[in-house]
């Protein structure tokens, strides 16, 4: 059978602590009398000695850093998704009719069917783009 982990407010951790720290009772008393283990106390006070405020966020809530953080992902992955949407683009219109051949000696064996791409023309592409832009 699976454990439950049960759940604690962010009120009920930070009375837990006030009640370690000020009632003059060890942790494990105060533990005992609230249900719940001394290591959960020790964990909550070094949290709260930590984060002051923003400590125990809850879940769905993130500390400034964790939201700042899951943003920066979002925004990446988005940056990822236009990127290999314009790679597509930019493979889809090298292979359309305005491929420019690559010129001089290099080029005399190539057929019309394979110009020569990367190392030559590249300027030529980007005015063929321009062009075919403007149509």
């Amino acid at each position: 059978m699976a454990k439950v982990q049960k759940t604690y407010t962010q009120e009920f951790k930070r009375e837990a602590v006030r009640l370690a720290q000020s009632s003059g009772k060890s942790i494990a008393q105060v533990a005992r009398e609230l249900g719940i283990s001394d290591s959960s106390i020790h964990q909550w006070r070094k949290e709260l000695a930590e984060h002051g405020a923003e400590a125990f966020p809850g879940s769905g809530h993130q500390t400034a850093l964790e939201e700042e953080n899951r943003r920066l992902k979002r925004e990446l992955e988005r940056t990822r998704q236009e990127r290999d949407i314009l790679k597509k683009q930019s493979v889809s219109s090298r292979t359309a009719s305005c491929e420019v051949p690559g010129r001089g000696r290099l080029s005399q064996g190539l057929s019309r069917q394979h110009p020569l791409r990367d190392t030559w023309g590249v300027a030529e592409r980007l005015l063929c783009l321009e062009e075919a832009s403007d149509e």
